[in-house]
């Protein structure tokens, strides 16, 4: 990684703490994309090296757009920042559904805004985060952003599917282009983040509860983020590429290649949520 650029979404805390700290530590210069800049800074004082910390929510376009403008090359690309929240519905300031807004469109637009940036890279790729999830959602088109019956688990696997899709069509794309730029996905298993306790904080103590029940069922935040480091880095790593934990239904263990669901492997799905993307946010690419 040395001399090279890698941006890292949500680089503050949990999975993209310790992925912006590994990259650094091998020799990477790291932006840290955030939405708390202060808490950015303390994070870039507890990875030391070369790093940097750069304003960015994803859940706002304009944000994403000012996020992109100020950029050189890329090597790297981390869509690893996202949102999960099990209380009623809430949207983005561009009045998407915040799961999808935050966990699919925003990257789609931000990978879109920054491709001529990782294009001027010698070996550029794109890591996109799904999720175990992935595999019990569906995407219905004639209401993605769940105006109807909103249900907030289902609308977390919604956008999770969604990110799946998107890191497959994304490949698919630069392969019919001819680019050297690889798409890869991973996804983390059970792992234990800053989003777990965050998840139920809207149910009170009751929430607290299911909280720390869920400590129990999943891994330190160190060896969930192995899936996605392994595809930032792994030199024998193929654009599709999909890997997760091992063990258990993929919920932890030793990274291997991971199981798509065939709804997020299906082509003709991944065409009609890139159209639904570029007309929601603007942003047109491949």
């Amino acid at each position: 990684m040395n001399g090279s650029t890698a941006v890292v979404t949500g680089a503050n805390s949990g999975l993209g703490l310790v992925t912006a700290a590994e990259l650094a530590r091998r020799g990477a210069h790291v932006v840290l994309a955030v939405r708390n800049t202060a808490a950015g800074a303390e994070a870039a004082r507890r990875i030391g090296g070369d790093v940097e910390v750069r304003e960015l929510d994803l859940a706002s376009l304009a944000s994403v757009r000012a996020f992109a403008a100020g950029l050189g090359a890329v090597e790297l690309l981390v869509n690893n920042a996202g949102a999960v929240l099990l209380g009623p519905r809430r949207t983005t300031a561009d009045g998407f559904e915040l799961h999808l807004g935050t966990n699919m469109l925003g990257p789609f637009a931000l990978t879109g805004l920054l491709l001529d940036n990782l294009a001027a890279a010698k070996a550029a790729r794109v890591v996109s985060l799904s999720s175990i999830t992935h595999r019990n959602a569906h995407l219905d088109f004639d209401d993605l952003m769940f105006e109807r019956r909103y249900r907030a688990a289902a609308a977390y696997g919604r956008s999770k599917l969604a990110t799946t899709v998107f890191g497959v069509e994304l490949d698919r794309r630069l392969r019919a282009a001819g680019s050297p730029i690889l798409s890869v996905l991973a996804h983390p298993g059970l792992t234990r983040t800053n989003l777990t306790p965050r998840a139920w904080e809207h149910r009170g103590r009751a929430g607290r509860l299911m909280a720390r029940a869920g400590l129990l069922l999943t891994q330190p935040v160190e060896e969930g983020a192995q899936p996605q480091l392994r595809a930032a880095t792994g030199p024998d790593v193929r654009g599709g590429q999909f890997f997760g934990p091992a063990r258990l239904g993929e919920t932890r263990g030793p990274v291997v290649e991971a199981r798509l669901s065939r709804e997020a492997a299906d082509p003709a799905v991944g065409a009609r949520l890139w159209a639904a993307a570029e007309s929601l946010t603007g942003v047109s690419y491949l």
